[in-house]
Order: C-alpha cells, then structure tokens, then sequence
C-alpha cells in the first residue's frame, strides 16, 4: 500500500478525530521526511549541485523557491520550467514528496539542469513507493552521461521496491564498484529489503558491504537483524556481539543488545540496555519500540509508572517514524489495554496496511474492534487471523525436517525496517 497516501487520507480527514488520529496527522510531515532519509536523502543534494559546471546560473538550490503570489509581475514564460524545478527540490528537501512531483513533472524535460529534475523525481517516486515510475528515469540518466554510484544507489532501491530484486543487486553491484567504502550505499538498499520483507537478499546487500567495510557495526547489526527474521538467531548471535564489540558506547551497541535480548527472551535485560541507552541520549525509534514492547511484555498495567513509560517511548517511537510496523502495533496494544478501542484501531489499522501478514496485528484488531462494538470487523480481523494460521501450519508441515523447530519456535522478532 502506499505508505504516504494512507498517511495523507487520515490528515486530510475532517475534525473530531481521536487523540490518536491527531497525533497520527501531526507527525504524518514527519514521516514522509523520515523516508526521505531511507530512499537517498544524501543524494539529493548529490542531484541538484552535480552539474553545476554545465548547467544554468540559477541552481535549483540556490535560494528557495520562487513563487508567484497576488500581483507580482508576470515573469518570463521560459522561466517557469525552472521555477517549477526549485519549488519541487524544495517540497523534496522538506520530505512533502506527493506535493513535489507535479512540479518537478513540469520542469522534467524542460530545465537545463535535467540530471536535478530526474533524480529527485525519481526519489519522490520511491518514496510515494512508486518505483515503476522512477526505473525508467533512472535508466535514461544511466544511458546517458550518468551512469554514477547515486544513479545506481537510487535504482537499486527502486528495482527492489519493485520486487525485481536481481535487478536491485547488480544495480548495487555497480553502485558498489565506485565507491565501495559507502556504508550509507548498502544500508538504504538493506533498508529496502527489510521493507519489502526480502531478507534473503537483504543479506546479499549486507555481505556484500562487509566484504568492503568488515569493521562497519551497523551492517553487523543489519546482517542480525536479517538473520534473526529467517528463523537463524543462533547464527546471528556472533553478528549481535559483533556490532557491540566494533562500536562500544554507541546507539547501534545499545540497540543491538537490546534486540538480541528481546528475542532471547530476556526481558529484564532489554529493559535495562534500552533505559540505558536512551539515558545516553539515544532516542531512535527502534530503541524506544524495545523499551516500550519489553514494558508491556514485563506486565506493566494502566496506572503504573512502568505503564506511563511505555506509552512515552512509543508515542516518541511513532512519532519518529510513522512507517514502522513494530512501534504502531505496540502502541496499539497498550492503548487496547488502557481501554482506548478507537485509539488503538487507528494504529492497529497502521501497522496492518504496513505489514499485512503479521497474525498478532489481526488477533488485536479483533479485540479493538469488539470493545468498540464492531462485530463485522472483528470476524474479519479474525478470519484473516485464521488464514494466516493455516498457511503457517502449512509451511510447517511441508518444512524440512530439520527446520520444523525453527518454524514452530520462532516467535515475533521485532522487525527493522
């Protein structure tokens, strides 16, 4: 589902929303410049100055955009195209991506700095998730002069959001033969798969940026993480110490020992690293999402202060990122226990446009929606909870001997995405 688009429609909707619905709508800005930083925020700036030796005085960036208001005099008709290129780097920039394309459709083909228009539509384009569009842009700047490792970064993420994931790794594969020391190159295309759910290949991302940056904690980490989704916590141990031992002190030890505590099962202990870590001054969406499912999973109640704390950190959590599954499903949970229905539909219904084939999503759904009177939705929630608990059986009886255990042991790991 488009991600931005479901935001907008419950921003848009008219007043007497729920408290939920309204913080929803006010950190909705925020989560589509969050994803700015996850489809090459670092390679806007990239687009809009690589060709300022060739092209025309005016650089999109130079000063902000240029409107027209009420009574100014009319400018020039060949200056519109790249007015409409400033105003649409500019809505880039501030993460407004749904309200940057027309511009940018309109100056595309028609500014002297194209490299600019075609680059930071097709970022608007993966960010909307709409990557068939940004694929052929992509390819036509590769075709043309541009065949350069943030062309390949931008179109490695789009063949992936496509499903087209062989595409996505040799795209990848190019991008990494320039500049090869780019942890930032392998961690947006890691971050893509762990989007789209392709762990398998999310390891090929991580692996292949290990193989030149074999010292980077944050790919260790990447590479638990994937691991750790495929049913393989043993082997993504060492990954996890690793990630602690390469950057002590840092957010990503902090958060590494707190994820692999929590699938360890080791409550107490994930508590105790993420307070740390964000006494530290780590305040990551993740590392906050850890600290509020470890509360609740350690019995905290309405009323008590370890209660309050959790709804903190993941309040704080979805308002940093909106877009990830694990924190609106938790809060949607602890406003299920606080007995706030309609709060807790809202992003229950959230976390179920952004992972749909998660069961505990539809088994709090159908709790929500029966506390709030909502028979018909209920049997759906737990209809679709049924299906989903057939194809899991399925998949373990037709599993390899050796993997039932994994299938039938593994629990909900806290997804990254």
């Amino acid at each position: 589902m488009d991600v931005a688009a479901h935001m907008w429609r419950r921003v848009s909707r008219p007043a007497n929303r729920s408290e939920a619905e309204h913080r929803i709508a006010r950190c909705g800005r925020q989560c589509l410049r969050k994803l700015l930083a996850v489809t090459g925020a670092v390679l806007l700036t990239c687009a809009v100055h690589a060709q300022s030796s060739m092209g025309p005085p005016h650089s999109p960036t130079a000063q902000g955009p240029t409107m027209q208001m009420p009574g100014d005099a009319p400018q020039p008709a060949d200056s519109e195209p790249e007015q409409q290129l400033q105003v649409g780097t500019s809505l880039t920039r501030a993460g407004h991506f749904t309200e940057a394309i027309p511009h940018l459709l309109a100056a595309h083909g028609r500014v002297g700095n194209e490299y600019a228009a075609s680059m930071n539509l097709a970022i608007c384009y993966i960010a909307t998730d709409q990557p068939a569009k940004a694929i052929p842009l992509l390819n036509e700047l590769r075709a043309g002069a541009h065949d350069d490792a943030d062309v390949n970064n931008l179109l490695a993420q789009a063949y992936i959001g496509g499903s087209q994931n062989q595409k996505g790794l040799e795209a990848l594969q190019r991008a990494a033969a320039m500049t090869p020391n780019n942890e930032k190159l392998y961690m947006f295309v890691a971050d893509a798969c762990m989007g789209k759910q392709a762990y398998a290949q999310g390891i090929g991302v991580v692996e292949l940026g290990l193989k030149n940056l074999p010292q980077s904690a944050r790919l260790h980490f990447e590479r638990a993480m994937f691991l750790s989704l495929l049913d393989r916590f043993d082997d993504a141990k060492p990954d996890f110490a690793l990630a602690r031992s390469l950057a002590p002190d840092s957010d990503v030890a902090y958060l590494a020992g707190a994820q692999e505590a929590m699938l360890d099962g080791k409550v107490p202990e994930t508590i105790r690293i993420a307070r740390e870590g964000i006494k530290r001054g780590d305040e990551g969406f993740l590392l906050l999402t850890l600290l509020g499912e470890a509360l609740l999973r350690s019995g905290a109640l309405p009323g008590q202060p370890e209660f309050e704390e959790a709804r903190a950190a993941l309040e704080k959590s979805v308002t940093a990122r909106a877009n990830y599954p694990g924190s609106q499903l938790a809060l949607g949970k602890l406003y299920l226990l606080d007995a706030r229905a309609s709060d807790a539909i809202a992003h229950l219904e959230i976390a179920r446009s952004l992972n749909p084939g998660d069961p505990a999503v539809y088994s709090n759904l159908a709790a929500a929606y029966r506390k709030q009177g909502n028979v018909a939705r209920a049997q759906e929630a737990l209809a679709t909870l049924a299906r989903l608990n057939e194809a899991q059986a399925e998949k373990i009886r037709t599993a390899p001997g050796e993997t039932k255990a994994s299938y039938a042991t593994s629990g909900s790991p806290t997804q990254h995405r």
